[in-house]
Parts: structure tokens; sequence; C-alpha cells
């Protein structure tokens, strides 16, 4: 059962998505339909989940789920996982990486692997004040409040 975002309680639970290069305006109009299809019929157990997506910047697909009305399950994510292998099939990015860090470099954001990360550290190429995205958080209120917050008060404080 599709809702909007904003309507997910803060305790719901969150995936977030980083690709390695914005949607275009085009890829967009395919993107949000497909979306909206899959977020219509994703269910738990053949029960509908109460969920939602949001994306940032063009950049970040996020689903969300009111776990309050039906929990995940095993199944409901892996059906999530192959829907979002099926996206980056066809937009040709790379959603499912984890081991790459996306952060704001003024107006602009970048996408780095972690070595190179590292490296733009020990370069004083990035400091604890780079805001990065903290895509390990769990909830739809801890993204709202810490995923977008300074290098120093993230994981990524541990290369600082």
């Amino acid at each position: 059962m599709k809702i909007r975002f904003e309507e997910l309680p803060d305790q719901s639970r969150i995936w977030i998505y980083q690709s390695n290069r914005p949607f275009s305006e085009e890829e967009m109009e395919r993107l949000v339909p497909s979306l909206d299809h899959f977020i219509a019929k994703w269910s738990a157990h053949g029960i509908p989940l109460k969920a939602a997506y949001t994306l940032p910047y063009r950049r970040f697909i996020v689903l969300g789920v009111d776990q309050d009305t039906q929990k995940v399950s095993g199944c409901s994510i892996d059906d999530s996982v192959r829907f979002i292998q099926e996206l980056e099939k066809e937009f040709d990015v790379t959603l499912l990486d984890k081991m790459n860090v996306t952060f704001k470099q003024g107006e602009y954001l970048a996408y780095k692997s972690l070595s190179e990360f590292r490296k733009m550290v020990k370069d004083k190429a990035v400091s604890a004040n780079t805001i990065v995205f903290n895509n390990l958080v769990d909830n739809k209120g801890e993204f709202e409040t810490h995923w977008e917050v300074s290098a120093s008060d993230s994981w990524h404080s541990r290369f600082l």
C-alpha cells in the first residue's frame, strides 16, 4: 500500500541505495512509475506493506516501511533487493555497492570509493566538517536527523 514518504512514522524502517551518478530527467520519468508500481505491490506473506519512497538529490533511492501495520519479512526484503538489481541493469547505475561514500563538495555531490575517500582525508581535501551521507541510518527519524551530517558525526569519522 503506497503512501507518501512524509506520512511514514519516524520509527519506520528504511533502506538507502546510493547511485554512482544522478538520474537524468528522462530517467526520472521512467524511475518514478517503476517505484510506484513496486511499492504498490510490495507485500510480506501476501499482506501489503504500508510503504513509501523518496529520491533525494535524484541520487538516492530511499525505501521505507511502516512496520506498525505489517512487519517486513526476509522474502519482502529479497523482493526489494531484486527490484533494486533490476534498476541497476535498466539504468546502468550502481546502487548496491556499500563500499562507496557520497559527500558534498560545495554544491555538488561526490561519489568515491572508501579508499579514495581515505586518500582525500589524508590529503586534507575532506575534513571533519565535510557533509557526508550516512546511509547506515535505520529508520525515518534517523534519516531526517542523522543522514546528512558532518563527517565527524558519522561512521566516516574513523577515517579522520
